[in-house]
């Protein structure tokens, strides 16, 4: 495989010596389509941040991309290994991942059944993004499950003009090393490019046992001619990681913060031994392909076509008395889409018509591989097995229509229809039997007013429903979709030297699934309906250039999230708390940045993140109190010149939490009645446990660029 890359690279680069004429433009303009149905424009009524590939290049030493989006707006992020590669964590506007909506080319990524998003199956996806957008509140309608908090909105590498061969490298803290070899072979005869990436990164995390193995590539085939624009890509991954979900109590906090209980068992004589292979083990690949089309001037379409195959297990050692066996508990499925968007943009209005179609089929079961004093149990023994079907068909229409040269007008209506079914059992429930069916109307509308070149205000009320998803079931079987009523106000103010942007929000819901703070056997968080709740705030963004060589820029979130009358089991009674924090949602998140470029060639940036205090639980039990926190990182970037050999050389150095400072970014919390100490009384009992994050940690990567 390696030779024949080789022989690619040699073969495009002597058919690119006759390299003609190109129309950069509009390759470009085709490839924006791709995503265009999901964007926010600028003219919308939205609050938004788009990273380009410079941005993400910047921070991309190996960590998972959620990491790399940690100092956006209202976005709290953490890392089960501590360190930033594995198992990794975004929350926006205080909504955990499940309710965040996330597309790469406009496929959905998240899990049908989980509506999670696991970066750790992408590893150094990073290194192929072209750019992102992330935008806060329900946004626009996107493929898949609506966005509840945020959505994120992924562009992979677009076609390169001219070839290039790229390798990349990085080691840092806690044995970590990345290594990334890209490659294009530019637009052959003006018309076909090859470009791919191999990525490998292993670390052993900052948690002991916490190491990560991941290996992953990403290959785009591109036709492009006249109007036409084609893509084929086939990305995916391979990951195995130490469980590290665990978390610790807040003795072992103080005592041995880097401690992981994850694999621990006595062997025969009574000693302590973690099992070696307590591990994640999953691989996953995406094949995707693009149409897109330039019918004329004003009129544009895309076809896209994804599969999507995942397969792994999670493995562990149990003690259950005298009994010791090992499980693997499996998922095997495939998710298959259709995507169709039609764009036309005229004088005053622009209008994009889309549907889309997914199937998602996946299998669930768990086998005993090793058992001993076990009885009757077979080492191939299946302890449970199920399947989950789900379809999922929706069709948007959006408009932006030109009132004036300085107002505008922004509708969006979605039809959403779902079918989920299950059958077969769980390793915590013997029956999951669901038969589901949605039909979600989801309406915005808003306004946008450009006042001036600097000026710009918007108005926006937007309404969305969410399902639950599969564990949720599994916890309460007679849970309730999510709905959400989301106001948004604005105002933007640029300059030459300054910008200014600012947000309120009002997110008004009815049976939000909320983090109760527990976790299931495998770390999944635990959600419930809260009945009515509703988050609300500000967010602040401003940048300085104050001269050549220096800018600041900042942001800041003020919030409120809370809980409405809400009811919990304590101490053998159903209490009404009255109205609560919501888990996991600080009212105060902030992030700063000190940008130096002392010479053209050399970038020094100082970025600091402040987390305010937070409840673990919807209670606001002073028990399940995350402490706030504060980070800074530094990053140092250098350029080399241009040599004849090398057409770029860079070095990255990013030295994370430069003050060594302890902090936990994240944990859970959990109740359980004791009944047994008194008869006659019963006692809720609370726990909690936590999710040390690395002290001083560095990242020095190097890359060459033919």
């Amino acid at each position: 495989m390696k030779n024949l890359f080789l022989l690619l690279l040699i073969f495009s680069f002597s058919l690119n010596a006759q390299e003609t004429f190109i129309d950069s433009t509009r390759v470009q303009n085709l490839e924006e389509v791709v995503v265009s149905s999901v964007r926010v424009k600028d003219n919308m009524p939205m609050a938004f941040n788009t990273m380009s590939k410079d941005e993400i290049s910047k921070r991309n030493l190996g960590q998972d991309l959620p990491i790399l989006l940690n100092f956006l707006p209202n976005v709290v992020t953490t890392s089960d290994a501590g360190a930033g590669v594995g198992y990794t964590g975004i929350r926006i506007r205080g909504v955990n991942s499940q309710s965040t909506n996330v597309t790469i080319n406009g496929i959905s990524y998240n899990d049908a059944e989980s509506l999670g998003t696991f970066w750790v199956d992408l590893p150094d996806f990073s290194s192929s993004v072209e750019n992102l957008q992330v935008q806060r509140g329900i946004g626009t309608s996107v493929n898949g499950s609506s966005a509840f908090g945020a959505s994120i909105n992924i562009l992979t590498d677009k076609i390169s003009e001219k070839p290039y061969l790229e390798n990349s490298g990085s080691i840092g803290s806690y044995n970590t090393v990345k290594n990334t070899i890209r490659f294009s072979t530019g637009l052959i005869n003006n018309v076909f490019e090859f470009s791919g990436r191999l990525s490998k990164i292993t670390s052993d995390g900052y948690i002991d046992r916490a190491s990560s193995d991941l290996k992953s590539h990403f290959i785009q085939a591109s036709y492009k001619k006249d109007k036409t624009l084609i893509k084929f890509l086939n990305f995916g991954g391979h990951e195995i990681t130490y469980q590290a979900w665990n978390g610790i109590d807040s003795q072992t906090l103080q005592d041995d913060r880097t401690y992981n209980p994850s694999g621990f068992y006595l062997d025969l004589e009574g000693n302590a031994q973690f099992h070696e292979n307590e591990v994640d083990n999953y691989k996953q690949d995406h094949y995707q392909l693009h149409w897109t089309q330039s019918i004329n001037s004003k009129i544009f379409s895309n076809l896209a076509l994804n599969l999507t195959n995942g397969k792994g297990y999670y493995e562990q050692y149990n003690e259950n008395g005298n009994e010791d066996f090992i499980t693997r508990k499996w998922l095997d499925n495939q998710f298959r889409v259709v995507n169709y968007n039609l764009n036309y943009t005229g004088t005053k209005n622009d209008i994009i018509l889309g549907s889309t179609y997914s199937e998602y089929d996946g299998d669930h079961f768990g086998e005993t591989i090793w058992a001993q004093n076990s009885g009757d149990i077979e080492f191939t023994d299946q302890f449970y097995t199920g399947n989950g079907l789900k379809k999922d068909f929706s069709n948007f229409f959006k408009s932006i229509f030109q009132v004036s040269k300085k107002i505008n007008i922004y509708t969006d209506l979605q039809l959403r229809k779902i079918s989920y079914i299950t059958s077969g059992s769980t390793s915590n429930v013997s029956d999951l039997t669901i038969n589901k069916k949605y039909s979600f109307f989801n309406p915005k509308a808003g306004l946008n007013f450009q006042k001036d070149s600097k000026n710009r205000f918007y108005f926006s009320v937007a309404r969305a429903f969410r399902e639950p998803t599969r564990s949720d079931f599994e916890n309460n079987i007679e849970i309730k979709p999510e709905e959400l009523i989301d106001y948004e106000m604005g105002w933007n103010f640029n300059s030459e030297k300054f910008y200014l942007s600012s947000n309120l929000y009002y997110m008004k819901y009815k049976n939000q699934l909320v983090l109760t703070g527990s976790l299931d056997d495998v770390g999944t968080a635990i959600r419930d309906n809260s009945g009515e709740s509703f988050r609300k705030g500000i967010e602040l963004e401003s940048a300085y250039k104050l001269s050549k060589k220096i800018n600041v820029s900042a942001n800041v979130s003020f919030s409120k999230n809370v809980n409405r009358d809400f009811k919990t089991n304590l101490n053998g009674q159903l209490v009404n708390l009255g109205d609560t924090k919501i888990s996991f949602s600080p009212e105060l998140i902030s992030s700063t940045k000190l940008e130096f470029k002392p010479k053209e060639n050399t970038e020094i940036s100082l970025l600091n993140k402040y987390i305010g205090d937070q409840f673990m639980s919807n209670t606001e039990s002073d028990f399940s109190k995350l402490d706030s926190y504060g980070v800074t990182d530094l990053i140092i970037k250098y350029g080399f010149e241009k040599t004849s050999f090398f057409s770029e050389v860079s070095i990255n150095l990013m030295i994370n939490n430069i003050l060594n400072k302890e902090y936990v970014s994240n944990g859970y919390y959990y109740t359980y009645d004791d009944t047994w100490s008194d008869p006659n009384s019963t006692i809720t009992v609370e726990g909690t446990g936590y999710y040390p994050q690395a002290k001083r940690n560095f990242l020095l990567g190097i890359t060459f660029k033919f």
